[in-house]
């Protein structure tokens, strides 16, 4: 029989950002809810460790930046301060075994056919992502067509250059940490429209990594816990949630039965699977959950003596184009005040895959390696310190840093996987936000709309108000990203080739005529 202290108002299943926020607002309401965490920390997806050789490392989920409100006001609220990625330098593309220095947010390409590429391929993915509703991709005018083909066939009929499909392969990797051929080309281009587009998403500054947390991003889901206090409970898995009876039971692994008459799941899809349901869970979402991998990252941070890119004129951010190179991009992950000299560097996808198995050590040596052939100097072989987190093996978890879909399943099943409620079952979760899903940023997104979604169902909300719009933070203004006239206007190298061909046919034609009144072609 279920002990009165274990009855609460709402159950939350999930004590990393998005599961802490729903109950932080649910208690703001006056109700009384309970957050079930299987770890032995709150933070999910974000994790901090503190030791004497970082200070602190942020070892999952750390980048904010302009339009990701939600995330800043909550920071703002617990005294936690912002500071930018060191960016003031320039950045390095390394590719054919060289390195090109630049700013900017992409890298510049030098041969007229290849930047129309570039350029034409940037803009057609925006293009296509203005078509795709934030709240619901599945009614964008192509959706079944763009959601049956891969990322890697839109790229094969968009790119004419080996160059472009090449970077768009690397943009793919670090955006999403999946390969183009296992995402949906509809999932991915929402996937980027809903953080803001192409510019925004990928950029350092101004963009989604223009900042980091003093301190670490966790001191945001530790806050959270402090005030709750007591209705957090660590080291409880939940294995299954019945909702047959007039309260909802939801049993943990060590036997215990909590109750309420409504419970938010907060956790990545797949997790889903580790619970018992019962009634069970709708036929398309019962498929779906078998159906939504997580992304493949080992995030790593070597640190060093001193910090010698600087010196060199380098800002530390490396975009590399090698394919054997286990890092595609890495950031600055220097203390704000300049001490504990460090690069970040994420292990994606496929590399992740092929190195996961491999010692620390092992990982170490090859980043190093790479690092030195990019940044042109033996220092890079001399690390201090070391620190890795394989997101992979993380049992509650499963990868990071999103669920993604594969193609053809968005339109058949994504309805049902984002939002939709379930009896007395709600859904959070990054992977159900409509802004900046993916991010800490979507994770306060989806718990405050779940919880909202709950106070509605009591009657203490109208539905109008389930959806809020955020102001934009003072302290972290979004610019606007400016195109030229050129951007906007120059032809793909497809229209380039056919303006070369229909002038040609022009030229020869009037070529032709000239001859003809010239007398120099006889008609028979």
């Amino acid at each position: 029989m279920t002990a009165p202290s274990d009855t609460y108002d709402v159950i939350v299943v999930g004590g990393g950002i998005s599961g802490l926020s729903t109950a932080k607002l649910l208690k703001a309401n006056g109700l009384n809810p309970v957050v079930l965490e299987a770890r032995n920390r709150v933070g999910g997806r974000t994790y901090t460790v503190q030791n004497k050789q970082t200070k602190w490392v942020d070892l999952g989920g750390a980048y904010v930046g302009p339009t990701q409100n939600r995330i800043l006001r909550l920071a703002n609220e617990y005294g936690i301060k912002t500071y930018k990625v060191n960016e003031k330098e320039r950045l390095v593309h390394y590719i054919h075994g060289k390195s090109y220095p630049f700013s900017g947010s992409f890298p510049p390409m030098w041969n007229p056919i290849v930047f129309l590429d570039f350029n034409n391929l940037f803009r057609t993915l925006d293009k296509m992502g203005r078509e795709i509703p934030c709240e619901a991709p599945w009614k964008a005018p192509r959706a079944e067509e763009w959601d049956k083909m891969s990322m890697q066939q839109l790229l094969n009929k968009v790119c004419w250059t080996s160059a472009v499909r090449r970077f768009a392969t690397l943009f793919v990797n670090v955006n999403v940490t999946s390969e183009p051929h296992e995402v949906s080309a509809l999932w991915f281009l929402w996937y980027v429209k809903q953080c803001g587009g192409t510019m925004r998403i990928f950029s350092t500054t101004n963009g989604g990594q223009e900042r980091k947390f003093e301190g670490g991003s966790s001191q945001i889901s530790e806050c959270m816990a402090r005030e709750l206090g007591e209705r957090v409970k660590l080291e409880s898995p939940v294995c299954s949630i019945d909702q047959t009876g007039h309260l909802v039971l939801v049993k943990t692994l060590d036997n215990r039965t909590y109750s309420a008459k409504y419970v938010v799941v907060a956790t990545p899809p797949g997790l889903n699977l580790k619970m018992h349901f019962n009634p069970e869970l709708p036929p398309l979402r019962n498929q779906l959950i078998h159906r939504v991998p997580m992304g493949s990252v080992i995030k790593c941070m070597v640190y060093y003596k001193e910090n010698f890119w600087r010196k060199r004129g380098f800002c530390g951010s490396m975009v590399i184009e090698e394919e054997g190179a286990p890092i595609g991009l890495t950031l600055d992950d220097t203390k704000p005040d300049g001490s504990v000299p460090a690069i970040m560097g994420f292990i994606l996808a496929r590399q992740c895959r092929k190195l996961c198995e491999l010692p620390k050590e092992e990982r170490l040596r090859r980043i190093c390696e790479i690092y030195s052939r990019v940044l042109g100097t033996q220092e890079a072989l001399h690390p201090v310190h070391y620190e890795e987190k394989n997101w992979c093996e993380e049992e509650y978890s499963g990868g990071c840093y999103t669920a993604y879909f594969p193609p053809g399943i968005l339109t058949q099943f994504g309805r049902w996987v984002l939002r939709q409620p379930f009896g007395k079952l709600y859904f959070a979760g990054t992977e159900t936000a409509t802004e900046w899903s993916g991010y800490m940023e979507g994770a306060v997104q989806a718990g405050e709309r779940a919880a909202r979604e709950v106070l509605c169902d009591m009657g203490k909300l109208h539905s109008s108000l389930v959806w809020q719009t955020e102001p934009e933070s003072l302290e972290v203004p979004a610019l606007p990203f400016h195109t030229t006239f050129w951007e906007r206007n120059l032809p793909s190298v497809g229209g380039l080739l056919k303006l070369i061909g229909v002038s040609a046919v022009l030229a020869a034609t009037a070529a032709g005529l000239m001859a003809y009144k010239k007398g120099l072609i006889a008609v028979a």
